[in-house]
């Protein structure tokens, strides 16, 4: 047999051995007690850091919304750079309804 064949052979029965041979590991439990305690409460440092990732993506969220709402108004970031700030007044204004 060529090496390939064998040593795809070989890869594939021992794959079957782990498999075939846990397969509890990779059963879930029927108990009613959570498989991990509950986490500790926040620490103040983990708080901030918490509060931190909330306000970068609230940040982005309007940031995002904003953007979506001149493009809409026929803004395009990615055209010509030269009418940049006339294409974005103009945008601007038309989504304020101006």
């Amino acid at each position: 047999m060529p090496r390939v064949q064998v040593a795809s052979m070989t890869v594939l029965a021992s794959l079957g051995i782990v498999l075939g041979g846990a397969p509890g590991a990779f059963a879930r439990s029927t108990d009613a007690t959570p498989a991990a305690p509950s986490p500790a409460p926040f620490t103040p440092k983990q708080a901030q850091k918490a509060q931190r990732k909330a306000d970068r993506k609230a940040a982005r969220e309007k940031n995002s919304a904003e953007l979506s709402k001149l493009e809409k108004n026929g803004y395009n970031p990615a055209d010509d750079r030269n009418d940049y700030p006339d294409n974005l007044r103009k945008a601007e204004d038309k989504a304020n309804g101006q």
